[in-house]
């Protein structure tokens, strides 16, 4: 039987060679860790459906933020759950509103520790969806972008390092960085969900963050899952609006989307490894199913592969720390 000259295993019989030839890469510093708050003091509860994941109150803040530190992880993403909600969402863009509370109160304990906001409305509005609505119940596009500009201008007054819009509102970058400019916050990027699908990965974030629509869904605003060449036509116009940091979600069932994005721009690309991806592997691990720290490890440097800059993930402490490991 005759052998090609080139044979691959060679490459691979041991872990030195295996290190040396590596193509892709995972770090701690590719990890960004959502982080949901709210008021109160002493809050440190569990979300039923993420095992490990915490809504926390502004208290237990510094604490989590020594933590990330030590563990090399560069930067969080901020979800507020405010006391109390109303029809346009006002909590969102309150100057003493519980995401700007975080972001100065982490500002206040690590001055150079990276806070990344989620501007949106979900979490603040009395009916759950994304926007200022109609009497008809639909989402008022270009009202809703006056709010979510109002709203990013909020939490760079408040010291936030770089703003990211979740809503899929059509033209959210370019009025959210019209408004940064005019404010004086030019320097402050804008991470874009610029292909954000409307999945049935997102129910346990709706547990933690309590943004679960009164009614109907968001399907008349994010993505249909079916849709590849959209979520191209979707980043470019971000791109062309001024985002800084172009972004996949979910991530699992779209690595292809990821590829493509990356291949077809080149631009910093973020991949949100969602709350429905964490909560199965979580469930999967805890009846002993599968090895939980090689599937994380494995998913994540898949996203890598995939084409992704930086991963958003629940995962990211305890990724943080096998890494340390070795």
């Amino acid at each position: 039987m005759h052998f090609p000259t080139y044979r691959p295993r060679r490459l691979r019989r041991t872990e030195t060679i295996r290190a040396m030839v590596r193509e892709t890469s995972l770090d701690a510093n590719d990890l960004i860790y959502p982080m949901f708050v709210e008021f109160g003091t002493g809050v440190r509860r569990e979300v039923s459906s993420m095992p490990g994941v915490f809504n926390i109150s502004l208290d237990q803040l510094p604490a989590e933020i020594d933590e990330l530190k030590s563990l090399g992880i560069p930067a969080v993403i901020l979800f507020g759950i405010p006391e109390t909600k109303d029809e346009a969402g006002t909590g969102a863009y309150a100057e003493d509103g519980i995401v700007q509370q975080a972001i100065r109160a982490i500002k206040a304990h690590a001055p150079e520790f990276y806070v990344i906001t989620d501007v949106c409305m979900c979490e603040y509005t009395s009916h759950g969806h994304c926007g200022a609505l109609d009497d008809d119940g639909c989402v008022i596009n270009d009202v809703t972008l006056e709010l979510l500009a109002q709203t990013a201008v909020s939490h760079a007054e408040a010291g936030a390092d770089m703003v990211a819009p979740s809503d899929m509102m059509d033209g959210r970058v370019a009025a959210i960085r019209a408004a940064l400019d005019a404010e004086g916050f030019s320097d402050v990027p804008i991470m874009a969900y610029s292909a954000k699908y409307a999945s049935a990965y997102y129910g346990p974030f709706r547990d933690a963050a309590d943004s679960t629509p009164a009614f109907g869904d968001r399907r008349g605003y994010q993505m249909d899952p079916a849709n590849g060449e959209e979520a191209l036509r979707e980043t470019a116009l971000d791109i062309d609006e001024g985002a800084d940091i172009v972004m996949v979600k979910p991530a699992l069932a779209y690595m292809d989307i990821i590829r493509r994005v990356k291949d077809e721009f080149g631009y910093p690309t973020c991949a949100y490894n969602v709350s429905g991806e964490y909560a199965m592997v979580k469930a999967a691990a805890a009846n002993g199913w599968i090895d939980e720290k090689r599937v994380v490890l494995e998913t994540l440097l898949g996203f890598k592969r995939a084409g992704a800059d930086l991963i958003i993930t629940y995962h990211a402490k305890d990724a943080a720390r096998w890494l340390k490991e070795g």
